[in-house]
């Protein structure tokens, strides 16, 4: 698991370094609440978190960019007075649209690598990491707005694809709705 998030991390890092001297890249950081929530099982409530990470904008032509961010994400969901924390090192690559100066549409593939996975209630903790998927596959749509400064704002849903379980009937999936701020370099 540590190999994987460095090797991600690695790439990213030479992705940077490489196009670093090229105005058509630009580098930023960003965070933001999650509002996430477990989907396809037993009806849960939503949990609010929260992501933070870096991100490399590689620009394609005026009208389209290419994003690859890395993200510190926690997810999961409540119900009852049981809260259920999923966190996850995710790896969006997304594709931006630029309808208009600063407004964008955003779609995009995601890889999410589990770094915690426990269920709390009634004082008690119980860690889920070894019942639950290590990958986490989805995808990611939204909108986002970026001032002439810098300073951006994101909205999207991430939709995930994996069983949340490895084993048993339920069919749970990540579902989150994340709002960031950011700023590019």
């Amino acid at each position: 698991m540590k190999k994987i998030i460095l090797s991600a991390l690695a790439l990213t890092a030479f992705t940077f370094t490489a196009n670093a001297q090229t105005p058509d890249l630009k580098l930023g950081a960003k965070a933001g609440v999650n509002f996430a929530n477990l989907n396809g099982g037993e009806s849960m409530d939503m949990k609010t978190g929260f992501h933070v990470g870096v991100l490399a904008e590689i620009f394609i032509n005026e009208k389209f960019s290419v994003q690859p961010e890395i993200l510190y994400s926690s997810q999961g969901a409540e119900k009852d007075g049981l809260k259920a924390n999923f966190d996850y090192i995710n790896v969006p690559i997304i594709g931006k649209y630029y309808v208009m100066d600063g407004l964008n549409v955003q779609f995009g593939p995601q890889i999410g690598f589990l770094t915690k996975a426990e269920l709390k209630g009634g004082g008690e903790k119980m860690d889920m990491k070894d019942a639950s998927q290590k990958v986490d596959f989805g995808v990611n749509f939204g909108a986002g707005y970026e001032l002439p400064m810098g300073v951006f704002f994101d909205a999207r849903y991430n939709l995930g694809f994996t069983k949340v379980e490895k084993e048993g009937e339920n069919s749970s999936k990540n579902g989150v709705i994340q709002i960031s701020v950011g700023y590019k370099f």
